[in-house]
Parts: C-alpha cells; structure tokens; sequence
C-alpha cells in the first residue's frame, strides 16, 4: 500500500574486497559543484541555470520525467558536452578538461547496454579492464570478485547476447566499477528492471557509498528518491528542488502529515476540534467516513498532543493515529505542481 509500510526483506550484497576500496576522502569538499550551468541547444531545448552541490560518499538522485534533462546533464559532469554558460567542477576540475588522472578515477554506466553481446560476460570485463591498463597476470583478482559484487560469477563464461537484460544491467555495473572509480554516474540504471531486481541495484549502490564511493544516478522511478541521501528534481531542463528526501516532503506538503481515523459519527466534531488546534495547519478528508490527513511542523510531537486532545470528554473514539509518509511520487507532482504555479 504505501512503501514506507512494507517490510522489505534485506537483500545480501558481496562486498568488494578491502584492497578495492579507494582512500577516504581527506576533506568533505563537494565532489561535483555547478555554479548556473547551461548547455543550450535551443530557446527552450537543454538544460538551464544548474547549481549543484554534491558532497563526497553520498548518493545523489536526480529524477524526473524523460526528456526534462536528467542525461544532458550527466554527459555535461563527464566532460562530453562542454557548458554553454556557467561553470562546472567535478573533483576540482573542469569535466571538458579532464586530466588522465580524472578520468581514471570515474565510472560511467550508460542509459544504454553498449557491451560487446558476442563476448561473454567475462571477456568483456576482461577487455574492458584493458582499457584502463590493467595488469593482465593479476587481472582476475579484480574481475572475479566484480562478477561475485553483481552476483554473475555462474554466468561468467555466456555470452552476453544469452543474458537476460536484468543480468546485461549488472554486467553494466561491474564494468563501471572495473577502474575502481572514486565517482560513478549511472543513467536510468534501473530502467526496464523489475522491482525486487530494483531494490538489489539500490543494495549494491549503498553498498558502494559505504566504501567510500560518491554516487550520481538518474531514474524516471520517482519512488527511488527514498534510497538517496540528496535528490534533484528536474523539469522543464531546469532543477526545481535539492534536498534529503525527507525535506522535500516537507516542502512539498508544508510539513508533515499524520493519519488519523476516528469514528465516522464524530468526523465533523472532529474537524472541528483540529481545527481549533495550534499545532494543525491543515486537515484533509478522504473517501472514506473518519479517514483523515493532519498537517503539522513536528508529526511525533504533534502526535500524542492529539490522543490526549480527542480523547478526551469529546466522545471522539480515535480508532488509528500515526505518522504518515506519503509516496515519493506524491511528493514529486506536488513539487512540480508549485514549480509550475511559479512559472
């Protein structure tokens, strides 16, 4: 019914081993800052005025409908499109200008599977790592436990044109990681995944940020907000908002909300009441007789105040009251329909 009230079993991740992981940072310098960055293709076709401040060993989100900018920013941060005003700095540099060095320390998963489909899944991590130069004699002890990270260890030897796209999307994250990368982009990782397929890409990505890593990655689900430490919220070619994802419902719904039911024969007593409290900004009914939204600054403070307050010799029967988290995709199209107020 609503995500943050399913439990979702843990899935187990294998992690990297301990010599793969890169050096901790030894400041908390942003690792990506754009400062009014555009790339402009038309009057009203690119992407505009981005400012961005991206801390290391975060997850950074960035979603939003196809085609509002999310990929023409990602080839602006990887030096592919130079900007067309502004200024844009990815670890200290500008992305277009690129030193060798910084481009070793980055990995790339593109929107698209571009692997080799008549290599296996080996061989194509394989010539991938002989991009980066990496020693051929010790070379399997980075691939093996890449394809033991994204669980293909069994699928090593099948060519890549027999994998299922779940198993392709994987491959796909293993060679981004083939360089060991400080920083890695991934575009609409999880497109066309299913979703316990979904929750796994997302293990393996806290499981990188834990090591250290910084990750930026785009999707259209908006739900996948909740598994970032900072989202971005595109339209238009344009970020909208940035923030944790638990500002941003508080943006978009002027607050926090608490679900309330009571007996239906008290609902007008009830707003009545709630509306006379000092803590409630606002009250939404539902369809369904005493169900009941509660807008406050503070649901757990709020909370016990109004058990104690209905409860009283009101006669109201309080059923059910708790904190409510509504879907991140709720939250998106109400921080889009402000946005669009503003235009």
């Amino acid at each position: 019914m609503i995500d943050s009230l399913i439990e979702t079993p843990k899935v187990q991740v294998t992690p990297l081993p301990p010599a793969s992981v890169p050096e901790a940072a030894p400041d908390r310098r942003p690792i990506i800052v754009t400062n009014n960055a555009s790339k402009v293709f038309a009057a009203n076709l690119g992407v505009f005025d981005l400012t961005l401040l991206i801390p290391r060993g975060t997850i950074f989100g960035l979603i939003g409908p196809s085609g509002c900018g999310k990929t023409t920013t990602v080839r602006m941060l990887t030096g592919v499109y130079k900007p067309t005003d502004g200024e844009v700095l990815v670890m200290d540099e500008a992305p277009h200008k690129f030193s060798t060095r910084a481009r070793e320390r980055i990995g790339y998963m593109p929107q698209q599977f571009v692997l080799y489909p008549q290599l296996t899944a080996w061989e194509n991590l394989n010539f991938v790592a002989s991009l980066y130069g990496l020693p051929l004699l010790n070379r399997h002890k980075r691939l093996d436990p890449l394809l033991d990270f994204v669980e293909l260890q069994d699928a090593r030897n099948r060519l890549v044109s027999k994998l299922s796209g779940g198993m392709q999307r994987r491959l796909a994250v293993a060679a981004a990681l083939v360089n060991d990368p400080l920083l890695i982009f991934a575009d609409e990782p999880t497109a066309g995944v299913d979703p316990v397929l979904r929750r796994k890409f997302w293990d393996n990505f806290r499981a990188l940020r834990e090591q250290g890593r910084t990750l930026f990655v785009t999707t259209q689900y908006v739900s996948e907000a909740v598994y970032c430490d900072y989202v971005g919220v595109m339209r238009n070619g344009r970020l909208v908002e940035m923030d944790t994802p638990q500002n941003l419902r508080r943006k978009a719904l002027g607050g926090e909300v608490i679900r309330l039911v009571v007996d239906a024969p008290h609902e007008r007593d009830t707003l009545r009441r709630l509306d006379a409290h000092p803590s409630v900004h606002n009250v939404q009914r539902t369809r369904e007789p005493g169900h009941l939204f509660v807008y406050t600054d503070d649901a757990t403070a709020t909370l016990p105040e109004l058990v104690t307050y209905l409860n009283g010799d009101s006669g109201i029967h309080v059923e059910l009251i708790d904190k409510y988290e509504p879907p991140f995709d709720d939250v998106f199209v109400a921080l889009l329909k402000q946005d669009a107020e503003h235009d």
